[in-house]
């Protein structure tokens, strides 16, 4: 993003779809998969999003049902990016309609380019994002083998709940390195282009603007850098995580409306950088979780630990596993106000009244 070249899905490629096989795969399919993954002879995708159902992943409808010892996988799947060019795809699928509660029912299987039934439609044209496909998929009575199963059957959500975090830390990520880009691009622009006698950068509006732009890119470059740190030492949680993705693609999407406005008229041409970079920038409130979902799930957070454990006793304490405490002192290198690991991107995004049932 740095470079302004967001090019195919590398980073779906590697950082999203491959962490899905070689946590949750059998030793058969990470040996299948893996390599031609890594020397880029297997390009994968996940599809999750439909036309009924995005951020919402309970509202999933695509389905399979079991024949004998095999899966026979209908649906559709919409805005799924390298879907064009996939051969395998961790496709997100309802395999108990009678499920107590729509995440109990949820699985995820694995399936390749060439299988009956399975039907890539067009290509989308997208306003952003040009050397990424994506595209719709259809599947029609696909017959799945059991070994196609991604780990245990009707865990799926709890799978995607896991690995969600990396993904919205991704975002983030790819957010703030544009945002540095678009300064930089704009900063170069501002010093030589001239108006009434004088390079734009000398007016003091144009400085002024720079300035706060700066500042906050600096602010986001240190807050992405400790999610990084946490995330490495496995205590990213799921709310922290939405923070970074919301905030730093926010911030992105403010950075390239004032360094579009700095370039004037030649900023709304595609021969200049700024241009593509502005249209990139839309998706990156919208995919992986909207802005307004993410706000949602860091709002539950917070209501929910100030109903059950209170303030005075929050203080130098954190949430462990599956949501018992545990004292980290007031010197806590967490962080945050949570330390939850890999199950605490699952329990915050499930209603409290059902997370007994959950933990049975």
């Amino acid at each position: 993003m740095y470079s302004n070249c967001t090019g195919p899905g590398f980073a779906l490629h590697s950082e999203i779809v491959m962490p899905y096989i070689s946590n949750y795969g059998t030793k058969g399919q990470i040996e299948r998969f893996i390599p031609e993954m890594a020397a880029g002879r297997c390009i994968g995708a996940i599809a999750m999003t439909e036309p009924g159902a995005g951020s919402d992943l309970q509202g999933v409808r695509t389905n399979a049902v079991r024949d004998g010892d095999d899966w026979i996988l209908n649906g559709n799947k919409l805005f799924i990016s390298n879907g064009w060019l996939t051969d395998l795809v961790v496709v997100v699928t309802v395999t108990n309609r009678e499920a107590r509660t729509a995440a109990h029912g949820i699985s995820l299987f694995l399936v390749e380019d060439g299988m009956k039934g399975f039907k890539k439609g067009r290509k989308l044209e997208k306003i952003g994002f040009k050397a990424q496909d994506t595209a719709e998929l259809f599947f029609e009575d696909v017959r799945l083998p059991a070994s196609a199963l991604l780990g245990e059957v009707n865990k799926g959500f709890y799978y995607l709940m896991n690995e969600l975090p990396q993904e919205r830390l991704l975002v983030g990520d790819m957010a703030i390195a544009s945002a540095e880009f678009m300064f930089e691009e704009t900063r170069n622009y501002v010093t030589q282009r001239k108006a009434f006698g004088k390079t734009i950068a000398d007016l003091q509006t144009v400085q002024h603007r720079l300035a706060e732009l700066k500042t906050d890119i600096c602010v986001g470059r240190a807050f992405l850098d400790s999610c990084l740190q946490l995330h490495a030492d496995k205590r990213l949680d799921s709310s922290t995580a939405s923070m970074a993705k919301y905030w730093a693609s926010d911030l992105q999407n403010k950075v390239a409306t004032e360094c579009l406005q700095m370039h004037g008229g030649w900023g709304y041409m595609w021969e200049y950088p700024i241009a593509k970079a502005f249209v990139d920038s839309r998706i990156q409130p919208i995919y992986r979780g909207t802005n307004e979902i993410m706000k949602e799930l860091i709002a539950h957070d917070i209501v929910t630990k100030t109903k059950t454990v209170p303030l005075s006793r929050w203080r130098g304490r954190r949430t462990v596993g599956g949501g018992g405490e545990a004292d980290a002192g007031p010197s806590s290198s967490s962080g945050t106000t949570s330390g939850m690991g890999g199950m605490g991107a699952f329990w915050a995004t499930v209603p409290w009244a059902e997370r007994s049932a959950w933990r049975t």
